[in-house]
């Protein structure tokens, strides 16, 4: 066991640690400690919902962290080299609200403390990347915070690697809790970080033996430390309300070169008379009666939300502390060749190169010329051929899929510790760790991370990509063998609700192309996205070009549009996405020569068709013909498109293992089908 036990038996601080001072400090860490803990006690009681307990008992850890350790400038929040803090535990959200205010941030006054959960606020319940300087991450579905903050501690070794230590060289700090712990995600995301040797990554446990239900002995009894010896990470167990141990601990763990988890032996509630070390603090307000008897029993006599003056400027020196350090680096910044200062900037403000578009252009010219028939999952490795040179942000990766997914180019190397000038990260069979940790990669900033796995896997992955449409991050989730035509490996591999599904997450972009030259706009569109995720939904199955005519258009980019028109008035509109598209195509040969004018439409993205005027949705669509989708998916959703009068040639249920080519015959995904559907209803 590589854990040390440097703590004391847990306590309550005497007078003497009560009023304790920080190397160079001249107010007392229990003065600073107890304004978090007042803090969070008003605020929870004021909205009459929250989670006092934890700020409560984490204040001391978060104290000293503040004070002694953490980098920042609270003036300047976008400091690029400034140590992340991610508090996993999100529900204890009062307690980053109330640091944030006190050590003086400019978004977030006292009076934003006031307004805690209430509607436009900047302290909503749980902590929302972007609503205010300081909020790293979104966080609250508990262990999303510990995987994100892998990908920041993995984000600051890479881009050391690039710009060097005088530029990058901060730490990643994280408070988690038991739920976190608990959580299949921390130890995918814990067992990635000790593999990668995440160094700079420190982990504070809020170990205070408490759940929701109760004592956590109800459902746990792992050691806690022993398995994350097995990960390779140092570990220590402390008493968490013990200045001096904490800092003691946190030292150890920034001179080792593992990352480290620090085991916080705390009281939830701490300071509430009757209530502490009791699940009644972990998620309600304590009444006004406990708070009151907290005022007395911690020595705090001041009004709700009132911070003495002493007390108050103490934190702002500290908020303030980081002022040199920031202004030493910016320069080091200005004094770094001109070309790599304007390389970092850029990455840092996530520009694109200004040759990508031509390079897009290029690949598109040749597709046009060779016509390939090409898996889409092919398409895509094509297109990152194309690219990667061209991006050094560009960030690959696949849960263990590599050669299925064809997300490596040639030329990205691995990643593998100590030598982090690799490109190409191996996550391994974690999928739900890799989505987080390239949440994680792209709220740090420096890159532009991308994934891979299959389709069906992003049951595993939809947590961290709902977070990723959530906080707006520009994550590409390269998802392949999209359908039945995955063939022999069965329906427990072949995924027929996930495009549902997923589509129904607000704010990401699932982008089904049909061919070479749709892959190639698709990832120009992810690329370009600013404002939120994408996901590539690629065949494994070989498919022809259906489109030529590279031009400077990407049709792609309207969602829909129409591929080939009708030879005559139109009567059908046969609309399809993906794979499904050469089906229509074929169908509508067929029912032309019936004499029934058909248009096809190729349908690559719901959500950019919807953004599209009526008059071309019209136009696309016509309405008044049959209307017919065509997709080896559930028909979830497609009566949006095509009215309940519409036809749907589709999946009514799980698919089957046999060769693809057999199961689009036994599903009826087949031209012949679609003949047949528009006979029977036109």
């Amino acid at each position: 066991m590589d854990h040390k036990d440097v703590s004391s038996p847990v306590a309550a601080p005497s007078a003497a640690e009560a009023g304790a001072h920080a190397p160079g400090d001249d107010t007392a860490h229990g003065d600073l400690a107890n304004a978090i803990r007042f803090l969070a006690m008003d605020a929870v009681e004021q909205a009459k919902s929250g989670h006092p307990g934890m700020p409560m008992g984490m204040a001391d850890v978060a104290t000293v962290l503040y004070r002694d350790f953490l980098r920042f400038d609270a003036a300047a929040p976008d400091w690029p080299d400034r140590d992340r803090f991610v508090l996993s535990a999100g529900h204890g959200s009062m307690l980053l609200y109330a640091l944030l205010y006190l050590t003086g941030y400019p978004d977030m006054p006292v009076e934003e403390l006031k307004r805690f959960r209430q509607l436009g606020s900047k302290t909503p319940g749980h902590p929302e990347f972007d609503r205010a300087g300081g909020i790293e991450t979104t966080t609250g579905p508990l262990g999303q915070g510990f995987g994100n903050a892998v990908g920041m501690a993995l984000a600051e070794r890479l881009l050391a690697a690039r710009f060097g230590d005088g530029l990058v060289d901060h730490w990643t700090y994280v408070i988690a809790g038991d739920g976190c712990l608990m959580e299949g995600i921390s130890h995918e995301a814990a067992s990635l970080a000790g593999h990668l040797r995440l160094g700079k990554l420190v982990v504070l446990y809020d170990d205070n033996e408490i759940s929701i239900d109760g004592p956590t002995s109800l459902a746990l009894s792992d050691d806690a430390l022993g398995r994350f010896d097995a990960y390779h990470w140092h570990t220590q167990r402390i008493d968490g309300h013990d200045p001096a141990a904490i800092r003691k601990a946190i030292e150890a763990a920034r001179a080792d070169q593992r990352p480290s988890l620090i085991a916080c032996r705390t009281r939830i509630g701490f300071g509430a008379p009757t209530k502490e070390g009791t699940a009644a603090t972990h998620g309600a307000p304590l009444g006004a009666e406990e708070i009151a008897g907290a005022r007395e029993k911690l020595g705090w006599p001041h009004a709700a939300f009132e911070v003495p003056e002493p007390v108050l400027s103490g934190w702002r020196a500290i908020g303030a502390r980081g002022q040199a350090a920031h202004a030493a680096w910016r320069e080091r910044l200005a004094a770094v060749a001109e070309d790599d200062r304007r390389e970092f900037e850029r990455r840092q403000a996530g520009e694109l190169p200004g040759d990508l578009e031509a390079a897009f252009a290029q690949l598109k010219a040749e597709i046009d010329a060779e016509r390939p028939t090409l898996a889409t999952r092919q398409s895509s490795q094509r297109a990152i051929e194309a690219i990667a040179g061209l991006m050094p942000e560009l960030l690959g990766g696949s849960a263990d899929l590599t050669g299925s997914n064809n997300t490596k180019a040639k030329a990205q190397q691995p990643v593998a510790a100590p030598d982090y000038s690799g490109s190409y990260v191996h996550y391994g069979v974690r999928e739900h760790a890799m989505a987080a940790a390239m949440n994680g990669l792209s709220l740090h900033g420096g890159f532009r991370p991308y994934g891979g796995t299959f389709l069906v896997f992003t049951d595993y992955c939809r947590p961290s990509i709902r977070l990723s449409a959530l906080m707006k991050q520009p994550v590409v989730y390269v998802m392949t063998h999209d359908s039945i035509g995955l063939g022999e490996d069965g329906p427990t591999h072949q995924p027929v609700e996930h495009l549902a599904a997923l589509r129904a997450i607000p704010n990401l972009r699932v982008m089904r192309p049909a061919d070479t030259m749709e892959t190639a706009e698709c990832w120009q569109l992810a690329l370009e996205r600013r404002d939120g995720p994408s996901v590539l939904s690629l065949t494994r199955q070989a498919l022809p070009t259906v489109r030529g005519g590279a031009g400077d258009e990407n049709w792609c980019r309207y969602g829909a549009y129409i591929l080939t028109p009708a030879h005559a008035a139109r009567q059908v509109t046969l609309i399809a996405s993906g794979s499904e598209v050469a089906v229509a195509l074929k169908a509508q040969e067929q029912l032309r020569e019936l004499d029934i004018a058909a248009s096809v439409i190729s349908m690559p993205c719901w959500d950019l068709f919807a953004e599209q005027p009526s008059s071309y949705r019209d136009e696309v669509l016509y309405p008044g013909s049959l209307q017919v989708a065509i997709e080896a998916g559930v028909p979830f959703g497609w009566e949006r498109w095509i009215g309940l009068d519409g036809v749907m040639v589709g999946m009514k249920g799980f698919g089957a293992s046999a060769p693809h080519g057999a199961l689009y015959e036994h599903f009826g995904l087949t031209p012949e089908a679609v003949v047949a559907a528009v006979r029977a209803n036109l």
